[in-house]
Parts: structure tokens; C-alpha cells; sequence
């Protein structure tokens, strides 16, 4: 959900959210975590944010790279996801490496000079820790 980011425009702490949107801060607190909400706190949100109610429902896809989180990110991430923005694409290349890398560790047995393939599936993996640390961090 994008309740977080939303509220993050606005300038509104957690509890200013809650006080306008009639909602307990527990509740503003496990939406912004991600957790499921009901229909009456989704239209409390739409309603404070004055969006339509799908809006709240999306969810980030995209990394702003130059927002001050991602400045702070380590650089074997920022290298990582290099030329990167979308989630979706990252999971692409994360799978397109990973077949690579098993096809030329396969193939390496009969024909030698497919042996370098096998850095795509290292490459698989330093994708997969990075995604994994993005999401951790929030930052889609």
C-alpha cells in the first residue's frame, strides 16, 4: 500500500493521519507495515487523502533513485540494481541469469567454453540479495 508515502507528502506524522482519519494509530501503523485492511479503513484513508480507494491498494513498483533513502543504500546494492528501477524487471533478469548460469554450468561438462556462463548464476544471486534488502528497506 502506498498509505505511508502518501502520508510522508503531506507532512503528517502517524498520529495526525489517525486524528484525521478517525482511526486508531495501531491501525495507521499496520497498514503502513503492509498488513491487510478492511473497506471502512480503506475509505477512511481515500477519503483523508481524497483519492479513489484503488489508489490505496497499488503498490510501489518503482524505486525513486533520487530520494535520500536510496542514497543511503550500500553500493554493492546500487550497483546491483545498476540501470534497475522496476521490481518486476529485476525478478526478470534475477531468473534469466539464474537459467544462464544452470545452462552453462550444464553445459560446461561437454563443451569447455561455455564455462564463463556460470558467472550468470552468481550474478542471479547478488540480484536476489539486493531485491531482497530493497524490499526489506521499502523502497519500491
Amino acid at each position: 500500500m502506498i498509505v505511508k508515502k502518501l502520508r510522508e507528502n503531506m507532512r503528517w506524522s502517524q498520529e495526525h493521519l489517525a486524528a484525521l482519519s478517525g482511526l486508531s494509530l495501531r491501525t495507521i501503523q499496520r497498514v503502513e507495515a503492509g498488513n491487510s485492511a478492511s473497506n471502512e479503513t480503506l475509505k477512511s484513508l481515500a477519503s483523508v487523502f481524497e483519492i479513489d480507494i484503488s489508489k490505496l491498494t497499488e503498490t510501489i513498483t518503482v524505486i525513486d533513485k533520487t530520494t535520500e533513502n536510496w542514497q543511503r543504500a550500500p553500493i554493492w546494492v546500487t550497483i546491483g540494481m545498476w540501470g534497475i528501477r522496476k521490481r518486476s524487471t529485476a525478478i526478470l533478469i534475477e531468473k534469466l541469469c539464474v537459467l544462464i548460469g544452470v545452462l552453462g554450468f550444464l553445459a560446461h561438462v561437454t563443451i569447455p567454453k561455455f564455462t564463463p556462463l556460470v558467472v550468470f548464476w552468481f550474478s542471479a544471486y547478488w540480484l536476489a540479495v539486493s531485491i531482497r534488502w530493497i524490499d526489506k528497506e521499502g523502497f519500491w
